[in-house]
């Protein structure tokens, strides 16, 4: 039986980058089935709408889906629900229930002195899982009063919220180091209190998981001082998409990392987006100048959470590090004494090292 697998190439390089990871995924597995769609810019370009029926259709009826990156300034001045962004991206996560984001951190060793850890003796290899729907860029009422000058936001968090993205940060932990560390603002915020009330229910109910409460300041500034003490960091909205910029940054290779938006776990696997973080690049769009290795990884992502295979999606980062140990470099990473290749040749010499 087939596994069905949604690809949304979407606009500017994202084509180029999803079609060297379909081509990776499919040297590690004989049996994805891959059907396209459009979503983005393309999609509005074609039909009007950013996210056609027809592709949310397609995601709905795949175990996952791999996206390459929508928008760009061709598109920038239309409504808000037209956009690529808005209309598009958002709207799939929110259709498709993807609550929890899961961001990587982690340095490759061939790229290490691009690192700002590249004198401490290690390199980082963290996730952020980041509760992604609630909160408050979501919380109600939401408005402006007394004539413009006072502005509210108002941060809303239930039990049933903290309890499913707890859950998916359990799972992950429970398949790397079985280390989580839990942030909020306990001190301060009721929100946070509730959140750290429901995380410790759950370290109680699995002990196999050591859980550890930090205050979100202070992990900013642990991440910088000590970045090697972290493994899986569970938060909230608008924490996580802090905290996950700062790690990322500490990798010193931004547009080399994925990311995944989860749904709901189903024993070890899960419905998941996969997608690298960087954008759509239209400057370099075509011209076989992308890096794909964040779409890769991505893939491997997808091999991890959605279907369970631990196997294949350590054989896709071995594979990556491999290529670029032989000094591999796309113009994006290019140094002096390494040998320069396109978007297509770098896919072949990772599907190469597999």
């Amino acid at each position: 039986m087939s596994i069905k697998i949604a690809v949304l190439g979407g606009d500017g390089i994202g084509p180029e980058v999803t079609a060297e990871a379909v081509k990776v995924l499919q040297g590690v597995r004989s049996d994805l089935e891959f059907s396209t769609a459009l979503c983005g810019g393309c999609a509005y370009e074609a039909t009007g709408d950013p996210l056609p029926k027809e592709t949310l259709d397609l995601c709905r009826a795949s175990d996952a889906v791999l996206l390459g990156a929508v928008g760009g300034p061709k598109w920038d001045k239309l409504e808000a629900a037209l956009r690529p962004e808005i209309g598009g991206l958002l709207r799939l996560r929110r259709e498709l229930n993807l609550f929890a984001n899961v961001r990587p951190a982690k340095v490759l060793r061939p790229l290490l002195q691009a690192s700002p850890l590249k004198n401490n003796g290690g390199t980082i290899d963290l996730i952020v899982i980041r509760e992604l729907t609630g909160g408050i860029y979501f919380g109600e009422p939401r408005e402006r009063r007394d004539n413009g000058n006072t502005a509210i936001d108002t941060c809303v968090y239930t039990r049933a919220e903290i309890e499913r993205i707890a859950e998916v940060g359990f799972q992950v932990a429970r398949q790397r180091s079985k280390h989580l560390v839990s942030v909020d603002k306990n001190n301060v915020l009721e929100t946070s209190r509730l959140w750290r009330e429901v995380v410790t229910e759950f370290a109680a109910r699995n002990p196999d998981v050591s859980v550890s409460h930090m205050l979100v300041d202070n992990c900013a500034m642990q991440l910088i001082r000590d970045p090697l003490q972290f493994d899986v960091i569970l938060t909230e909205n608008m924490f996580g998409d802090i905290l996950s910029d700062e790690a990322s940054m500490l990798t010193g290779s931004l547009g080399l990392l994925p990311s995944a938006s989860l749904s709901e776990m189903k024993g070890s696997t899960v419905f998941g987006l996969y997608e690298p973080i960087h954008g759509s690049a239209p400057d370099i769009a075509g011209q076989s100048r992308a890096n794909p290795i964040a779409a890769i990884l991505s893939g491997a992502m997808l091999l991890l959470y959605s279907l369970g295979d631990k196997k294949g999606s350590a054989r896709i980062e071995a594979a990556v590090e491999s290529a670029l140990e032989d000094g591999l470099r796309t113009a994006d990473i290019f140094e002096n004494g390494c040998k320069l290749v396109s978007t297509i040749e770098m896919g072949d010499a990772i599907l190469a090292k597999l």
